[in-house]
Order: C-alpha cells, then structure tokens, then sequence
C-alpha cells in the first residue's frame, strides 16, 4: 500500500492531534496550528492531502487554500469548517477544494471523505504514469533548440491541458501542423481516446457528411446494411484533427458549426441525436480571413474552431534548426536503407542553409531521403543532395524579393520641414504593398516578410487603403 502524507491544519490542537490519531495508521500525518507553518513545511515536503481548517487565526483556510493551489496544484484539499456557512464552502470548491466536512468531527465520515480524496490522487497518479508512457512510446517532438521552436513546444504543453478546447494551427505547408495535432493529443486529458486524422481535400463533396457523420443502414444506395460510424464519433472522447479546414465547402463548414456548437448531431438516414465529446484541431495553411471577405469561409465557424492559435513557424524562420533535422533525417534514413553514413560535408551543409525551403520540413526530409538513398557515403555531398539545381531556378531568396523595395532613403531635411507622419505612411504602404505582391497577397507570409503581427497587417492594411 502506498503510504500517504496528509496535513491536518486547525488551530484546534487537541482536534488536529484527535484526527490524526484517528485516521488508519498508515497515513502518515503531521498536525499544524497555523496556515503560515504548515505552508512552510508544504514548500519543503509537499503532502498528498492537506486538511485545512477554514476559521484559522492569521491567514485563514480560504486564503491558504489559494496559496496551495497556487504554487502545489495537485496536492488535494480538504476544508473543514466549524458550521455549515454554504457560501464559504462555495467558494472553497471554485476555488479548488475537493470536499468538506463539519465541525464537530464525526471520523466514520471524515475517514470515508480521506479515503475517496486520496483515492482520486492515486487515479490520477496512474493516469499521469501511463500518459508518460504514451509520451515515451509516441512522442510527437519538433528537432531544434531555436527559440521559436522553443516557444511554440511550450505553448503546446499548457494549451494541450484542455480536453476540449478547439484549437487552429496555421503554418505553411510542409511545416508539421499534423504533428503539432499529434502533441496536442497525447499531451491532453484524451491521450486514451482516439487520435482521428481527417484531410477534408481528399473526401469527395457528396461523401464528406456521410464520413463525417456516419450514416444509419439503408441511407442511400450503396450504404453498408449495418451502417456506418463517422469520423468524429470514431474521435469520441479523443481528438479530431481536421486537416485542409479551408477546403470544407460551405455547406459541410454549416454542418460542422452545428456539431462544435451543440456537441451532437444526426447520422445520414438517422433521426436519433448522437452527442460526441471530443476536442477538434484544424489546421490550415490558407488564408482563412481572406477567405471570409471572399465569402468563401464562415465567420462564425473560423472563430468557434480557433478559440486558440497556433501558428507553426516555416523552416526559414528557424534557420538553426535546419542542419539538426537534416542530421536527424539522415540518422534515420540510414537505418532504415541499411546505411552508415557519418554525416553530411561542410560545401552541402552551407548549402542547406542557404536554401529557401518552399516545402519546409516535409521538402528537406524528401532530400535527405532521397540522397540517403542514392548515395555511397560515408558523407552526404552537394552533389547527393542535388539541390543547387533544383532550387536556383524557382526560389528567390528575401534578398532577391527585396530588390523591388523602395530605395534606401535620404535623410536630408531642409529648412522649410518635412511632413514626417505622411511621409512615413507612405513608405510602409509601399511595403506593404510590395510584400503583398511578392507573396500572391498571402497577408501571413506577408506579415512574416515584414515582421508584423498578422492582425497588425491586417489593421495597416485597412488604415491605408491598400486592397
């Protein structure tokens, strides 16, 4: 049996010494008069479970009940207080507490209240354990040690919480949005459940309901006798991961509204209500706001399934990381076509970095693939790669794209003065102009060519009239 520590707090001594000589033998317990020294001791030793008097002297139960869970989240509290005061006890389970119990004491239910409090921790302990297998086992992980990277992982690890908040990934293609969706899952509540890919660019208009949805026996013509399970009651109590959202016509993007607002729907043929619960990731690399003034994408579906953010910087915006992942990509080429490569020569290496990768991380994985494969060794060179060719043609670096910018200004001001604001508004609308031009009016690449925030632009844009 695991011995657990509980903290009883009251500044009843003779009560606090009662309890924990009451409680079974192997908890082990320590009896604490004030809030001020028991949170000492739980900074240094955190318990398992922490009775807590409300009415204490100095800092009383509620206040301490926040500092708890404010720096020891996990560690479960349990108030006790001298009457039945509703609005107190209220407000101590808003704000975290597992239960109560009622002055004067009665052990039979104070024991049975201890036992289901830490039997909640011991659940939860398993469930963390075997989360941490299926990280151990299933890891999603980006490679590199930039600071975007960085940042987008953390983010990762505190939106992941939620087991149903939807979540948006925007990045360009080839960036690894479905394995942003894959961290997402196993680092959420629904880890267990179902991880449900869906390219809604690859399912037909007339069958996307139909795979969606599920259908009942004898929909339609050609319908399976036995019906059919859609995809998101395959996700129930998972993830969905709606991949390609912006190719959903407006028809499906109504029909999917309806099911994230109301958690239910009906099944082709079907006239019973199905309730899933489950979390939705999309993810896109199109310009869904464009695609809204166009018409061409619902409004109020592009905020229902972006509740959260989540954009995935290309490859180029991460530059540190590109010999890391190429490195990586090779280690794991060679094992699989039987290979023992030992790296990858300088002349190629400075020619990794020096690429702008259109196709991010999914088009360097096909290079390293491709030369790993074709290639003697022990060293990956330029000409393996084949890359110098490939890309000097179709991919203009920023430097290239810049040379269409104004010209570098000057400075002078002359005595009659100069209209500054004017002046600068028309330079940053011929950069925005220009940066819209080199990227087909894609206002995220946009944006990142001019290192704006994509709102930013899109305010700049309106402010100066720029179409």
């Amino acid at each position: 049996m695991v011995a657990y520590s509980i903290y009883i707090v009251d500044d009843e001594r003779s009560l606090a010494k009662g309890i924990a000589l009451g409680l079974p033998k192997e908890y082990q317990t320590r009896a604490f008069t004030t809030a001020e020294t028991a949170l000492e001791s739980i900074a240094k030793n955190s318990p398992d479970l922490v009775l807590l008097d409300i009415g204490l002297p100095g800092m009383n139960g509620i206040e301490a009940l926040q500092a708890i869970k404010k720096d020891f989240p996990d560690i479960v509290v349990v108030m006790i207080t001298a009457f039945e005061d509703i609005k107190t006890v209220i407000s101590a389970m808003r704000l975290g507490a597992y239960d109560y119990v009622v002055k004067p004491i009665q052990m039979d239910t104070l024991e049975v209240t201890v036992k289901n409090a830490l039997e909640s921790i011991r659940l939860r302990k398993e469930v963390q354990a075997l989360q941490e297998k299926y990280l151990k086992e299933n890891l999603p992980f980006f490679i590199g040690e930039s600071k975007v990277i960085q940042d987008v992982m953390e983010y990762i690890e505190n939106v992941a919480k939620s087991p149903d908040t939807p979540i948006i990934v925007l990045g360009e293609s080839g960036t690894g949005k479905e394995l942003i969706a894959s961290a997402i899952h196993f680092r959420s509540p629904n880890f267990k459940g179902a991880l449900v890919p869906v390219n809604c660019a690859a399912i037909p208009k007339d069958l996307l309901e139909s795979e969606l949805f599920g259908y009942e026996k004898g929909a339609f013509s050609g319908a399976k006798s036995t019906g059919k399970k859609g995809l998101i009651e395959q996700a129930a109590d998972g993830t969905l991961f709606l991949d390609e959202i912006g190719d959903l016509d407006l028809d499906a993007q109504a029909k999917l509204l309806r099911f994230l607002e109301s958690g239910e729907f009906y099944k082709v043929g079907g006239t019973r209500k199905v309730h899933v619960q489950t979390r939705v990731v999309s993810a896109t690399n199109k310009d869904l706001m464009k695609m809204i003034d166009d018409g061409a994408f619902r409004e109020d579906l592009y905020f229902r399934i972006g509740v959260v953010r989540l954009e995935v910087p290309s490859l180029n915006e991460r530059p540190e990381d590109i010999l890391p992942i190429a490195k990586h990509f090779l280690m794991e080429f060679s094992e699989k076509f039987g290979k023992a490569f030992s790296g990858i020569t300088s002349e190629a290496k400075q020619a990794l970095q020096l690429i702008q990768w259109r196709g991010n991380v999914r088009e360097l994985k096909n290079i390293i693939e491709r030369a790993t494969l074709i290639a003697k060794g022990p060293e990956l060179t330029l000409q393996d790669l084949g890359i110098q060719e490939a890309h000097s043609a179709h991919q203009p670096t920023l430097k290239q794209e810049q040379k269409h910018l104004p010209d570098k200004l000057n400075p002078a001001v002359s005595q009659a003065g100069i209209d500054l604001p004017s002046l600068l508004e028309s330079i940053e609308k011929q950069y925005i102009e220009e940066a819209l031009r080199v990227t087909d009016s894609n206002e995220t690449k946009a944006a990142k060519l001019l290192h704006f925030k994509y709102s930013t632009l899109r305010y700049r844009r309106r402010i100066l009239n720029i179409p």
